[in-house]
């Protein structure tokens, strides 16, 4: 099964990364305040960057990448 790894931007400006394997059903828990601890309390957010993998491993890889990255480094 597909992987997918995806930046939101959250209502403050801050990014979040994250990985799945169901892209369209995570979304919607971050919408609608059932996803992480970070965008629940950031609210809307907004999906920027979306990268897709053959594997959720490799996702996971990506997204453990990017939440090193800084904000200028996930900004372009």
């Amino acid at each position: 099964m597909n992987g997918y790894m995806y930046i939101l931007e959250c209502s403050d400006g801050s990014y979040y990364a994250g990985s799945t394997q169901n892209i369209e059903l995570r979304l919607a828990q971050h919408r609608s305040g059932q996803g992480a601890k970070h965008t629940r309390t950031r609210l809307p957010v907004k999906l920027v960057f979306l990268e897709e993998f053959s594997r959720i491993d490799e996702a996971y890889f990506r997204e453990k990448q990017v939440q090193g990255w800084s904000r200028k480094k996930k900004e372009t």
